[in-house]
């Protein structure tokens, strides 16, 4: 079959399928009950499961309504952001607490954090020919893609896989949280070289350092960082580590968990998850959608100019012509998100030391301000709407002269942490298949022998 005549084929192919594959009528999901995309219809997410690991609080119920209130994000009952104001005022980096509390249930002594901080370090290593057989060998133009290969690839490396053991699910999930960072890294670089013809750089993880401070001393050329890049690269793993288990990527991980099959699958899905730019991806949107805002208002500092651009977003005649403001907006916050308003200081900290970006910050704070009005009045809908962290995540690594490639996988680096704490509660504590039901919307239609058929 040549060329031609396959596309020709796909040509037809597709057509089949657009034809079949339509969006459903929203009436359907309302004359089923079908709690589309497990929502109610004031937007509150369907109780599916129990968790002690995170809470995410953004309303509360009165008399049946829906009442906004200022966000909370605890860690095994401990607020993040009581954990990233001890941490800057002790002078000292966080994640890898933040890691001991997620997996163990409690904030460890400094001798215990202090064996598991040597522990994690010592693990960064990647298995001998891991490097050359599974990321320099398929340089990937994506490094979540990478990530996932990377992780499944680590199934080969395990002596004992498939055991569901406390233990051996704890001693996979240490190791993985360890290594990522360096596959991160590693693939990040190996695309930099083999697609885009830059010098390859592939330095050796360091035991002795915070996890903040390694990732930034693998991904420069030079391992040249400073002390406040890496102590705002480690709020960031901070605040991005755990999300409650009704996010999409930390469901992934309870759904695939709960067949029973192995870590390394049940994360590389989570992974899988965690791109999608309704997810994970979402900050590289924001990014986007920020340039094309930039290009297209002349004055940023005019408040109508941008206020008349954004409505055209809105409207859906500008950008992606999705009809959305990125990083605005919120499942369960309402009132703040309490991961914006810690990336929003050190926004601000780091524009206002750096003159290139003031200009730009006071644009990304004037596009927060000024949605959530627009958006009632283009949209019609009363809803409270603040922004959320994806709006200054990006900016934020932007101006730590981190890649874009990296974003999204720096948001895995962290947010494993969580997925393999769920991934420990759903096998111990659950112990059965999560399997929803579906209405089915098909007629019995009579089998016709292939001699028979029209097409």
């Amino acid at each position: 079959m040549d060329n031609e005549t396959r596309l020709a084929l796909v040509d037809l192919f597709t057509k089949r399928a657009k034809d079949l594959y339509k969006p459903l009528p929203k009436a359907d999901f309302e004359k089923y009950h079908v709690k589309r995309g497990l929502r109610h219809s004031d937007g509150t997410g369907v109780m599916a499961g129990l968790t002690s690991i995170g809470e995410v609080a953004g309303y509360y119920i009165e008399d049946g309504e829906k009442c906004p209130m200022e966000g909370h994000l605890r860690y095994r009952g401990v607020d993040i952001q009581d954990i990233v104001a001890t941490c800057a005022r002790e002078n000292r980096f966080g994640f890898e607490e933040v890691v001991y509390l997620l997996l163990f249930g409690i904030l460890p002594s400094q001798e215990s954090l202090n064996k598991f901080t040597k522990l994690v370090g010592e693990l960064r290593t990647l298995p001998y020919g891991f490097t050359e057989d599974m990321i320099l060998g398929a340089p990937s133009s994506d490094v979540m893609n990478k990530l996932a290969r990377c992780v499944l690839a680590s199934y080969s490396y395990d002596p004992d896989p498939d055991n569901l053991s406390v233990g051996n699910i704890l001693r996979q999930s240490i190791e993985l949280i360890a290594r990522i960072p360096t596959m991160a890294a590693y693939g990040y670089q190996a695309k930099n070289h083999y697609r885009n013809g830059q010098s390859l750089f592939l330095h050796s993880p360091q035991a002795e350092l915070s996890t903040a401070e390694n990732f930034l001393y693998m991904i420069r050329p030079d391992n040249k960082y400073t002390r406040e890049e890496a102590e705002i690269l480690d709020t960031l793993l901070m605040i991005h580590a755990e999300h409650g288990g009704g996010n999409n990527s930390a469901f992934t991980t309870r759904v695939v968990s709960s067949s029973n099959t192995d870590t390394y699958s049940a994360i590389a899905a989570a992974i899988g998850s965690l791109k999608g730019p309704r997810h994970g991806g979402a900050n590289a949107k924001v990014m986007g959608m920020m340039e094309d805002i930039k290009s297209h208002v002349q004055n940023w500092d005019n408040r109508d100019e941008v206020s008349a651009y954004l409505i055209k977003i809105l409207r859906g005649e500008a950008f992606d012509n999705s009809g959305l403001v990125y990083g605005m907006g919120h499942a369960v916050y309402t009132m703040s998100d309490p991961r914006a308003v810690l990336l929003k200081q050190k926004a601000r900290l780091l524009a206002e030391k750096n003159n290139d970006f003031r200009r730009e910050y006071n644009l990304y704070a004037l596009v927060e301000e000024l949605t959530p009005a627009l958006f009632a009045e283009v949209k019609g809908v009363d809803k409270v709407m603040c922004a959320n962290v994806d709006l200054y995540s990006g900016f934020v690594y932007k101006m730590l002269r981190i890649p874009p490639d990296l974003y999204t996988p720096l948001f895995a680096v962290s947010r494993i942490v969580g997925w393999c704490a769920h991934r420990l509660e759903e096998v111990i504590g659950n112990k059965r298949i999560i399997r929803p039901a579906y209405k089915s919307l098909s007629k019995p239609v009579a089998y016709v022998p292939i001699n028979d058929r029209k097409q």
